[in-house]
């Protein structure tokens, strides 16, 4: 398998029997299930963010989402 194009990730059992269940509704596999949500909570958090949801993605592919360090804390 070519490592620099596919990942392995550890998810909870409860995860991914939940992951699991999306795909027998949905007749996807786990894969492009994840690659769904993924993209589909990408396009939110663009909108949220007032950018188009490329510049985005630019933005998280570079690693400066969290431009103002305020990862984990809730905005007051």
């Amino acid at each position: 398998m070519d490592t620099n194009k596919w990942k392995s990730v550890a998810v909870s059992i409860q995860d991914y029997k939940l992951l699991k269940g999306l795909c027998k509704d949905k007749f996807r596999a786990p894969g492009a299930m994840i690659s769904k949500i993924l993209n589909d909570y990408i396009e939110f958090q663009a909108k949220k963010h007032k950018l188009s949801v490329s510049i985005f993605r630019k933005k998280l592919l570079n690693g400066d989402s969290n431009d103002n360090d305020t990862r984990g804390s809730k905005a007051s």
